[in-house]
């Protein structure tokens, strides 16, 4: 028999704490990054110039479109 065994090996209880503080740190870089791109681009708007001549589809919409920041 394996008589080696251990509750606080890698694959134990220690493993399973390390993969959750990683997968939470995780979670906390992303939902910060998230939060940091939307306070910058919540003041950011746009300007449409000449709306009279925006077609429904057309590649030349985004010509219209100024970034007032």
């Amino acid at each position: 028999m394996n008589e080696n065994r251990s509750i606080f090996s890698l694959s134990g209880i220690t493993g399973m704490l390390i993969a959750t503080a990683l997968l939470l740190s995780i979670l906390v870089g992303l939902t910060i990054g998230a939060l940091n791109v939307q306070q910058a681009n919540a003041t950011n708007f746009y300007d449409i110039k000449d709306e009279s001549s925006i077609q429904m589809r057309s590649k030349e919409n985004t010509k219209h479109l100024i970034d007032v920041k």
